[in-house]
Order: structure tokens, then C-alpha cells, then sequence
């Protein structure tokens, strides 16, 4: 699969500005993202690409601020170098270390993911990833059973078996995501996994004591409800992948429509992770 690299100047637009355009774009399926000089590059699959969804998506931005793209096509053989040539290790907390095959280990972390960065989003270095890991750190998953929507690379699902997590369920609708989840959970010596590829239809019909959810606003607020179902009465909900204005307090409304009570929020930027228990 060849993917189509898009690379974004921006003039005089705030981070805040950037960062809901990259929201935009994440809508219509961009599924990476990187920083760059002047702006950033966005990467999509060529198959999926739709260039009067891109022209609708950017519209409302142009009376905002000044920007302008070129396109890039990537085929699907340098892909990884794409990848390896951007990808750093990662460190939470002084307690997780995410790297890639390609670095060295450092067992004096008590936990660490081996991610191989190909084409699936979820790496560990988008604020809103970073925040639901650091967000686990502080909850108990020991003999936990978990469920981790829109897995991307597995990465959550991975660190809640590390902590302790006695059954995980990971679900992403990209079958480039599902087949990443698949091969991490391997080189991480995963052994509780379940992962299936689709949408909320695929949510295996079980009972789960905690349910992650980092995947963008408009794909919460329609899946919230499926999440809910499954959910244990006491269960943790722990979503991320939208914004604290506006979107926290809608998120927050439908979210009490079904017994899910807001708890506590981080941010770091512009971005939030927040806690949910249900009723």
C-alpha cells in the first residue's frame, strides 16, 4: 500500500490553530503525523485518500491563516525508512521506556515496549498517547480485564498487560493497525491479547473492568454508548484524542447519558485524556 505524504506550511498560525488542523485531517484519515519546519507533514493511505474531503476539511482554515501543501507519494518499500529516520525512544515517567527493534534496551526501566514503527498511528510521541499512559501508570490493572479501542499499534493494550492485565481486547477498523497490534504484542512476549479488526461492532460482547479510548472526538461521541454496554458497573473509561475547548464538556454531556461520570482531566497542550467511572 503506497502512502501519500502531505507537507504543511503554515504562516503565522498559533499551535492551537495547527493542532485543529491536524484534528481535521485525523477525521478523514490521516493516520500520522509529523512535525516540520514551518508546519508538518500528514500521511495517508493512497487508497483511502479523497481530495474534495481534503478541500472541504481546509476550507473554514483559509480566512484563519495562511497556508499552502505539496504532495509526496511514498511507496509502501520506504516506508519504514520513513519511520526509522524520526522515530526517538520515549519516556514516561522515568517508569515506561517505548522504543523501536532498532534501539537499545534499558532494563533499568521497570516497564518497556518495543514498538516496530511502521505505517499504524500510535507510537507513544502525540501528546494524547504520552497523557493515557501516564493516566495508567496511576490505575491498579492487576488481574484487570481490558479493552483498547482504536489500538493503532497496540501500544495501550501492551502496557496494560505489563501492568498487570489478565485479558485484553484490541480493536482497531485499519487492518494495517490490526496487523501492528498483532506483531508488537509479539516482540513484546504478550500473551492475554485478543485483537480484532473493525469498529464498535467488533467489541467482543463481555463484561471489562477498564476500556481505552484514544481516537478522536466524533468517533467517541459515536461509540461512547457501545462502550457503556460493555463497561462494569465501578468500570474506568479512559478516552483521549480530542480537545479541552470544546469538546471536554460535550463529552462530558453524552457521556452522563449513560452513567459514565466525568472523574479528572489532564492536558498538555491543547489536548486532554480524561477519566470516566460508571454508575
Amino acid at each position: 500500500m503506497n502512502y501519500l505524504e502531505l507537507h504543511f506550511t503554515l504562516v503565522e498560525a498559533a499551535d492551537y490553530q495547527q493542532d485543529l488542523l491536524i484534528n481535521e485531517l485525523a477525521d478523514i484519515g490521516f493516520d500520522t503525523f509529523e512535525e516540520a519546519e514551518f508546519g508538518f507533514k500528514a500521511f495517508i493511505a493512497e487508497s483511502v485518500f479523497d481530495k474534495q474531503l481534503l478541500d472541504d476539511k481546509l476550507a473554514p482554515f483559509r480566512s484563519d491563516f495562511n497556508f499552502s501543501y505539496e504532495f509526496n507519494l511514498i511507496p509502501q518499500q520506504n516506508w519504514n525508512e520513513v519511520w526509522e529516520s524520526n522515530f526517538e525512544p520515549i519516556n514516561i515517567r522515568n517508569k515506561v521506556w517505548v522504543r523501536a527493534t532498532f534501539h537499545q534496551p534499558k532494563p533499568e526501566f521497570p516497564f518497556e515496549i518495543v514498538i516496530d514503527p511502521k505505517m499504524a498511528f500510535g507510537t507513544g510521541h502525540h501528546e494524547t498517547t504520552s497523557m493515557m499512559m501516564e493516566l495508567m501508570l496511576d490505575t491498579e490493572f492487576e488481574g484487570k480485564k481490558v479493552l483498547d479501542m482504536g489500538c493503532g499499534t497496540g501500544i495501550l493494550a501492551i502496557l496494560a498487560e505489563k501492568l498487570g492485565a489478565k485479558d485484553i481486547v484490541a480493536v482497531d477498523n485499519d487492518l494495517a493497525c490490526y496487523d501492528s497490534t498483532l506483531e508488537n504484542a509479539r516482540l513484546n512476549n504478550c500473551d492475554h491479547f485478543r485483537v480484532f479488526c473493525g469498529s464498535k461492532e467488533a467489541i467482543p460482547i463481555e463484561q471489562y473492568d477498564i476500556v481505552l479510548a484514544n481516537i478522536n472526538r466524533n468517533i467517541l461521541l459515536d461509540q461512547i454508548d457501545r462502550y457503556a454496554w460493555v463497561l462494569k458497573s465501578g468500570g474506568e473509561l479512559y478516552l483521549s484524542g480530542f480537545y479541552e475547548l470544546p469538546d471536554l464538556e460535550i463529552i462530558k454531556i453524552e457521556a452522563a447519558h449513560y452513567n459514565l461520570v466525568y472523574f479528572a482531566h489532564q492536558k498538555s497542550k491543547d489536548w486532554v485524556a480524561a477519566k470516566f467511572v460508571k454508575l
